[in-house]
């Protein structure tokens, strides 16, 4: 089975970081992910931006990675810095091949979707059709604020952007049912399943204890019948990868497999895979 990663992170090697990856039995390096991949199955990922909106600071592997350009917390100090020529920044970016789409961090930020800030940015995916990723549901830290990446945020953009494509991120976890409501409801919304676990664990001691949690969550996705809009995805570091594959065969109902797997972030964010 072929897989694509549809969201995951690259950060420089540093104490926290190389730390994060080895809780989770990995290492912090691009030619560790490559040797992993091989040995998964992974054939490539799509990682989300962080930190920059330099077109030169998204290096990676072409046959490995595409990217999404993030407008995240520290490029934006959390809402309070304004970004000089954002369009142009943007733009720059998605006129690369490898370059993806966009990715959003409202609730770090603590922007509203619909502010009028990201008009050009809606504008821009539309044009050049690559999907704008938002981070949906919880964040990392308590300082963010929900409200602000609550899937019902997600609703009013993509009602007032037809023609721009976006991704809710993480399917919103955990509010499961306002997803898939969302899902439903807008044909120009997809989800990743991205960061539904965490850290190191017994993966079927989890299973079992988490069934009836997990299994509303199934629930719902089987309810809504949107399995073209699924997307696979780790958040890597934060994961192991091998065990969040077999988290996910055990999610998705094995007919779906190939689409979540890869299919759908193969056609979605335009990687142009075989």
């Amino acid at each position: 089975m072929k897989i694509i990663d549809a969201h995951l992170h690259i950060f420089p090697p540093d104490a926290h970081t190389n730390a994060m990856a080895a809780k989770v039995g990995h290492e912090n390096s691009v030619e560790h992910l490559r040797k992993v991949y091989g040995e998964l199955g992974y054939v490539h990922g799509v990682v989300m931006g962080n930190r920059s909106l330099d077109p030169e600071a998204h290096d990676y592997p072409p046959d490995l990675f595409h990217y999404c350009v993030g407008l995240d917390s520290f490029l934006m100090d959390r809402g309070r810095r304004v970004i000089p020529d954002l369009a142009e920044k943007v733009e720059a970016n998605l006129k690369r091949e490898n370059c993806c789409g966009v990715k959003l961090y409202p609730g770090y930020n603590r922007i509203w979707l619909t502010d009028p800030m990201y008009e050009p940015v809606y504008e821009l995916a539309a044009r050049y059709d690559k999907p704008v990723a938002v981070h949906m549901g919880l964040t990392a830290f308590p300082g963010a604020s929900l409200k602000y990446c609550h899937p019902m945020a997600l609703d009013e953009a993509a009602a007032d952007h037809r023609h721009t494509r976006f991704v809710m991120c993480h399917f919103g976890y955990p509010f499961f049912e306002t997803s898939c409501a969302v899902l439903e409801k807008n044909p120009n919304v997809a989800v990743d399943l991205s960061g539904l676990l965490e850290g190191p664990l017994d993966l079927p001691r989890f299973l079992c204890e988490q069934q009836d949690h997990l299994g509303g969550m199934r629930t719902w996705l089987n309810s809504i019948l949107k399995w073209d809009d699924v997307m696979y995805g780790t958040d890597w570091p934060i994961v192991n990868l091998g065990n969040y594959v077999k988290f996910m065969q055990w999610l998705i109902p094995e007919k779906h497999w190939e689409k979540v797997f890869f299919a759908n972030a193969n056609r979605i964010y335009g990687l142009g895979l075989q």
